[in-house]
Order: C-alpha cells, then sequence, then structure tokens
C-alpha cells in the first residue's frame, strides 16, 4: 500500500501538503535509521510519518483510525510514534488543552498552566544569573509531568504510563521533574499529608539544590540553622547535650564536697 492510498484510508487525501511532507519524512527516516531494527513496518512507518507531517501542518488527524491501519495495539503505536519522532529529530509538542481533553479533565486547565508559569519563576530565580538564558523550559515532559501533578492534586484519576508516552520521555526523568516540580511548588503541586520516598527526597537534592533556607526537612529538604523551627534530630541532640551538661555539673559538684570532707579529715 502506498503513501497516497493510505493517506486516502486516514482522511487525507485532499492535503497534498501533508502527503508530500508525509513522503519527506519517510525518505528521511530510510536514510538515517532502520525502522524495522525498532519494530516498525512500512505501513505503520507511512502511517506514522502521516500523522507527524499533519500535526506539524496544523491538519486534523483520526489517530484511533491510524492505529487499526497500523496493525498496532495503541501502545506500541504510540512508542513507536515517539522513536520515531525522535530519531527524526522532531520536536514533540504538548498542549494543555489537548492533553485535559484527551484524559476528561479539562477543569485543570488553569490550574496546570498557572503551576507551570509558577514553576519556571521559581526555577529561574533560583539559578545563577549565567545560567538563566539558557534554562529550556520547552520540552514536552513538563507539560506533562504539571498536567499530572495537578489531576493528582485534585482526585482525578490519568493514566501516568501513557502520559510518558505521549511526551515520548522515560519514567525516571518523569519522575525526577515531578519531584522538583512538588519541592519548588508543593503549595500547587503537593498533596496534603502526602508520604516522601527516600529515593524521591534523594533524587531533590541531586537533581536541584534550591532555597535551602526556605525548605523544610518534612517535605524532604533542608532546614535552615537559623530558623524559628528545629528538626526534631537536632531537637533531641539538644536535649541530650543538657541532660549531660546537667549530669556532669552534679557529678563536679559531689566530687568537690568529697574533696572537702577529705581535706576536714585529715587536719
Amino acid at each position: 500500500m502506498d503513501l497516497p492510498q493510505i493517506a486516502k484510508k486516514l482522511g487525507l487525501s485532499d492535503s497534498k501538503l501533508v502527503t508530500r511532507k508525509a513522503a519527506e519524512l519517510r525518505r528521511l527516516s530510510d536514510l538515517q535509521f532502520d525502522c524495522s531494527a525498532i519494530g516498525i513496518g512500512e505501513v505503520a512507518k507511512a502511517v506514522i510519518c502521516l500523522e507527524i507531517a499533519a500535526t506539524r501542518l496544523g491538519v486534523l488527524f483520526d489517530r484511533s483510525c491510524a492505529v487499526k491501519l497500523s496493525g498496532m495495539s495503541e501502545r506500541a503505536y504510540i512508542r513507536s510514534y515517539n522513536s520515531l519522532h525522535n530519531g527524526l529529530g522532531v520536536k514533540v509538542k504538548l498542549d494543555v488543552r489537548e492533553l485535559a481533553i484527551q484524559f476528561g479533565c479539562v477543569r485543570i486547565i488553569p490550574f496546570v498552566r498557572d503551576g507551570l508559569k509558577l514553576y519556571k519563576e521559581r526555577f529561574l530565580a533560583s539559578l545563577p544569573a549565567s545560567r538563566r538564558a539558557s534554562a529550556d523550559f520547552t520540552r514536552p515532559v513538563f507539560t506533562a509531568v504539571a498536567f499530572y501533578l495537578c489531576a493528582k492534586k485534585h482526585k482525578l484519576k490519568v493514566d501516568k504510563i501513557k502520559l510518558i508516552e505521549l511526551c515520548g520521555t522515560s519514567e525516571s526523568e518523569f519522575s525526577s521533574v515531578s519531584a522538583t516540580m512538588k519541592d519548588l511548588c508543593h503549595d500547587v503541586f503537593g498533596v496534603s499529608k502526602e508520604k516522601k520516598d527516600p529515593r524521591e527526597v534523594k533524587s531533590n537534592r541531586d537533581l536541584l539544590d534550591v532555597l535551602p533556607s526556605k525548605r523544610k526537612a518534612e517535605d524532604g529538604g533542608y532546614s535552615s540553622d537559623d530558623g524559628p523551627e528545629l528538626s526534631s534530630y537536632k531537637k533531641r541532640k539538644q536535649m541530650e547535650k543538657g541532660d549531660y551538661e546537667n549530669w556532669k555539673s552534679t557529678v563536679l559538684a559531689s566530687n568537690e564536697k568529697i574533696k572537702k570532707k577529705v581535706a576536714v579529715g585529715t587536719r
């Protein structure tokens, strides 16, 4: 089945520009890597190239029909789409509104947008001036994580694995970005009484060591030595030190009395 026939089955036969762009992408993929090595057949490759072309040109595309035509499961199709997309060097773009419609979470759209804006501001404020210009928030993982955390905060179910596949990232990167977002914007993305995973806390510290004076120990951060609130560890240490000093003074006083009695007895 050639590209024009596949385009016709997908309802794209009227868009010659999409078909030409898809043909260009398919030739490019043939030159750059072997699609069969990553499990993408010729029909699936043509379908995916048509979707990439349609998305870039702003043409409506029926993914459910594409999945059926590719002969793959939806999950396998998304994985293949991301592999080909990344292999061709085409950036994935995630739109908050489209995600909200796809996952049925339209009411959280303003919270996701406001949360992303706040995260960018706080992240930039934590960086030295020399590094702020190079900060890149265009990667889709930031949008995906903000969407997931907002959905979780508002007690809405979202398929995390599907979201990871849509943004073309890995589970480890998704978790790392999630940790920094909750760390910097717990007021927006955090869940009250949320248990901290020790591995996540370590990830927070390794990934972004910022504003230690403003981070609380119970949030997986650092408490300030000069702050009004001390960690339970420091409190315990201070109490132990106080008990030791009291014991020490009592022992010294007792020894002094014994010495005086001995001195009087020898006269």
